[in-house]
């Protein structure tokens, strides 16, 4: 039996433009109301990205200085949700972090050192793909610090946090949280894709295995360093397309760029 859509005329415009009978044309099972669902992202996303040069442009001429977390469990969406930050921002004024792991002599230096040495200059902004966090979660989780660490970090990360927002840095932290079954299916469908599967490191396999392990200490993060100041911004991500427009509306609203736009 053949499905009925009852399309309003501004929808029926835009499954009739270039774009979207491209994209119906890709379908292969021709579903309009998912390729509608695609034109309505990819315009919100257009005018969310023209704001974000707007808030690129007062962050240079005010000399102010952004950073912005981006945590969460792994393939919850992190490095997505950045390229559709920065994909029109002018890449002289940002800076996309992602650190391996600690050189032997990083190892020796103060946990913060590192990124510290990464925050943004005047008229900058910076966006970690995972941060000081790794401290929090991943490194306890896998054994990759000792308790000790972890204990000095957590006593530590929203003094660190206060001195750096103090001098005027707006810091903005969102954690990407997704449901273990979603994990679970974007993984599969990293391993069977050969372009994408350099992206399951030897920690992503144990991921779901230590999926209750995670989620302890993800909730001892959000108990002791959701504070007042520098809060968490979750964003439920089990739908890449919502979560990347909520955090870039998220972003437009913590900064004030339009007061002196």
């Amino acid at each position: 039996m053949a499905t009925t859509y009852n399309f309003s005329e501004k929808q029926l415009k835009m499954l009739s433009s270039t774009e979207g009978l491209k994209l119906l044309a890709q379908s292969q099972q021709m579903e309009p109301a998912k390729v509608l669902k695609t034109l309505q992202y990819e315009a919100t996303l257009e005018k969310l990205q023209i704001e974000l040069i707007k808030l690129q442009t007062w962050v240079i001429e005010q000399n102010k200085r952004i950073c912005i977390l981006f945590e969460g469990r792994d393939s919850a969406g992190k490095g997505g949700a950045i390229r559709r930050v920065t994909h029109h921002l002018n890449p002289r004024y940002y800076k996309v972090i992602a650190l391996p792991k600690p050189t032997r002599q990083e190892k020796g230096q103060w946990y913060f050192q590192r990124y510290i040495n990464r925050l943004p200059n005047p008229g900058e902004i910076v966006l970690f793909d995972r941060s000081w966090y790794n401290r929090a979660v991943v490194e306890p989780v896998n054994g990759f610090c000792t308790d000790e660490e972890y204990q000095n970090f957590m006593k530590d990360v929203n003094h660190f946090e206060s001195m750096i927002t103090n001098d005027g840095l707006i810091l903005i932290k969102f954690y990407f949280s997704i449901s273990k079954a979603e994990q679970a299916k974007r993984f599969k469908a990293i391993k069977v894709n050969p372009l994408k599967r350099w992206k399951m490191s030897p920690v992503d396999e144990q991921a779901q295995k230590l999926w209750p392990k995670y989620t302890t200490y993800k909730e001892a993060m959000f108990t002791q360093t959701n504070t007042n100041y520098n809060p968490w911004i979750i964003i439920k991500a089990n739908k890449k397309m919502k979560a990347r427009v909520e955090a870039i509306k998220h972003i437009l609203n913590l900064v004030p760029y339009k007061e002196n736009s």
